[in-house]
């Protein structure tokens, strides 16, 4: 038995450190840290302004930060991590085993975390560029909704989309240095109106959110404008695992004075200058001065270009995750650069460009699109919180009333929000299918892969050994393959599927020098690489069990190659047709893999749900990538055999002989 293992953690970020603080500003704050640019617009909106509308909004910003960002997500969510990493899969993976129905939060928070990949680019992009309507001789030019603004949006997201192929590993490096300057810009905005109107920092008192949920006409609908501040937060945890908790809770200090310095200098800004209404103005530019509006609004745009590169980056990490722990169809993943964890999924990536430009020309301007935005991320963090719940009783055994408690806050102030984002898309609910289908798909994929695995017959491989050995020797019978592989699902060492063994030794005989069969354990832990082999007859029926962990891509090839090399060196494998002229550090030999595909019997007999469900299923099988090329598989080596999924058929066929 040999076991190997590998690590892929990040040493430079486990610990508190000026370039982790940087690295983080670039890749986890884009987000949240863009929303002062609509925001405090949007709790304004069009309404007469009071001092109960800023000090009210800007209270209630102060608290969801507060209450949301530090306590939920920084102090307690980043706590919950899967071996340093973070996201609703990683969460799902620590508490699955605790209860079947968990699957449904994890589907639904990843399905609307996918959605604020399609919503953060126009919204963003389109808040920094709608800025240029300030700009002396651009007022009627650069209007929000029309055809040359939203033209312009299109052209920023297209070529980040077209730019995902060749990864962010050059300009990447760039990311922290340019939020920096992006925070350290909205810091010094924000405080020189404070300075100049200080009273407005009585704005934290709790008091006056109370006052305006309360008191203010229609208050309480404010929620879904004032929600949009903790945006980013559940991307926050999802990036928990590229730059680490210490870093995190570290340069959120910067970021939340940051934050809240610059929404208090709107404010300020506001109550200074006895604005009536806004009337189309942006208090977020309206504290730049003249001269700098121009660089201003471009540090702006190059933000919001961050902010976008992150969330597409998460969406590709989560379908990653999706695909292993079976949520997702199985599609091509490719790795541009050799930095850890940045992939490119160019079906995702596609799919999240068309998405976008779809939301941009529906929406047409920032603030039509707020409502969608709040509603996606509220919903995420809803789920969140009911895995949340799973962690703290089952794998922190916390008591049962401090958790009630942290619920009941959570519950209460997330509920609020999605009431009042729900209440705001009753105008606009076309982006919803967008999140259903998401929702469809993995539900569909997860459901139906737990029904053909329900199904599949194993058997004890032990009474098949002798006729396997037989035919390996048999001459009479062509050679199929030196090294003859089949991938299996039987957890058991000592068991191995019907069709398996059907496919050896009576479909058509194969005849082999060695067989093998391979199972992949995908673990909890995001990065295991780890193998254990156990040779059933010496030399001749070997099985080989990988853990690979569920953000690891399952390269089947090479790593049964890796294996048959270090028992090879081990004097534990007599190999084959490996010749001395051939490299020694590179192990050659004849490997032939057997596919097996099933496709739905005509003979079955389903319920009308399981018919539907099966149907989408192998509807879905048939357009998304093979097994071979999932499990990194050479077509000339790899043999597809394909036999029918009979899960329910008529047992009594009434089928009668006539004549002689």
């Amino acid at each position: 038995m040999s076991t190997k293992s590998g690590s892929h953690a990040h040493p430079d970020l486990s610990k508190l450190s000026i370039a982790g603080l940087l690295i983080t500003l670039g890749i986890i704050y884009g987000d949240i840290g863009t929303s002062p640019l609509y925001v405090f617009k949007s709790i304004l909106g069009k309404r007469d302004i009071s001092d109960i509308l800023v000090y009210g909004g800007i209270s209630c910003v102060f608290w969801t930060l507060t209450l949301q960002t530090t306590f939920k997500y920084v102090i307690l969510t980043l706590r919950a991590d899967n071996k340093g990493e973070g996201g609703v899969f990683s969460l799902y993976a620590l508490i699955r085993r605790y209860a079947k129905w968990v699957y449904i939060p994890a589907i639904l928070g990843a399905a609307t975390l996918l959605a604020d990949g399609i919503i953060t680019p126009p919204i963003s992009v389109a808040s920094a560029i709608e800025g240029l309507n300030g700009v002396k001789g651009l007022e009627k030019i650069i209007v929000p909704g029309n055809n040359l603004t939203v033209g312009i949006v299109i052209a920023i997201i297209s070529l980040l989309f077209f730019f995902q192929r060749f990864g962010t590993k050059v300009v990447g490096a760039a990311f922290g240095p340019i939020m920096f300057v992006w925070f350290s810009m909205i810091l010094v905005l924000g405080v020189v109106p404070v300075l100049h109107n200080p009273a407005i920092i009585r704005a934290l008192n709790p008091w006056y959110a109370y006052n305006l949920l309360v008191n203010y006409p229609k208050g309480f609908w404010l929620l879904g404008a004032v929600f949009l501040c903790s945006t980013g937060a559940e991307a926050l945890y999802s990036d928990l695992g590229h730059c680490g908790r210490k870093n995190i809770q570290g340069s959120w200090i910067f970021v939340k004075l940051a934050l809240v310095v610059n929404y208090l200098g709107q404010g300020a800004w506001i109550l200074s200058h006895n604005q009536s209404k806004l009337n189309g103005l942006n208090p977020f530019y309206e504290l730049m001065p003249e001269w700098f509006l121009v660089p201003g609004i471009v540090i702006a745009t190059l933000a919001t270009i961050i902010a976008s590169q992150a969330l597409i980056s998460g969406s590709f990490t989560l379908i990653s995750e999706a695909i292993s722990m079976n949520f997702w169809p199985r599609v091509r993943i490719k790795f541009p650069t050799t930095v850890k964890g940045q992939s490119y999924i160019p079906s995702i990536n596609w799919i999240l460009c068309l998405g976008c430009v779809g939301m941009m020309l529906y929406f047409r301007e920032s603030g039509h699109m707020e409502a969608a935005y709040g509603f996606s991320i509220v919903v995420a963090m809803l789920m969140t919180t009911c895995l949340m719940y799973m962690y703290m009783r089952y794998v922190r055994k916390w008591p049962l009333l401090l958790i009630a408690a942290t619920m009941l806050i959570f519950i209460t102030v997330e509920s609020a929000f999605f009431i009042a984002n729900v209440a705001k898309i009753k105008q606009r609910w076309m982006f919803l299918f967008f999140e259903l289908g998401l929702t469809f798909i993995m539900f569909i994929w997860y459901r139906a892969r737990k029904i053909t695995n329900r199904y599949l017959q194993f058997t004890n491989i032990k009474p098949f050994i002798p006729l396997m050995e037989h035919l390996g020797t048999d001459m009479s019978i062509s050679k199929y393959g030196t090294h003859l592989v089949y991938l299996t699902k039987a957890n058991s060492k000592s068991q191995i599927e019907k069709r398996i063994v059907e496919s050896i030794l009576y479909k058509k005989p194969k005849r082999a020098d060695v067989y093998w069969f391979v199972h992949i354990d995908r673990t909890d832990a995001p990065y295991t690489m780890e193998y254990d082999v156990h040779e059933l007859v010496e030399d001749k029926i070997i099985r080989v069990d990988f853990r690979i962990g569920f953000r690891i891509q399952p390269r089947v090839h090479s790593l049964l190659k890796r294996v048959m090399q270090e028992m090879s060196e081990a004097k534990q494998l007599a190999t084959h047709d490996c010749y001395e002229c051939l490299d020694r550090k590179d192990f050659h030999t004849d490997i032939t893999y057997v596919i097996i595909e099933r496709f739905l019997s005509i003979e079955n007999e389903l319920t009308v749900k399981e018919d539907f469900i099966l149907d989408a299923y192998f509807f879905l099988k048939r357009i998304s990538q093979t097994d071979q090329k999932a499990f990194g598989l050479d077509a000339s080596d790899t043999v597809l055999e394909y036999v029918p999924l009979i899960i329910a058929q008529k047992e009594h066929l009434p089928l009668k002989r006539i004549g002689s």
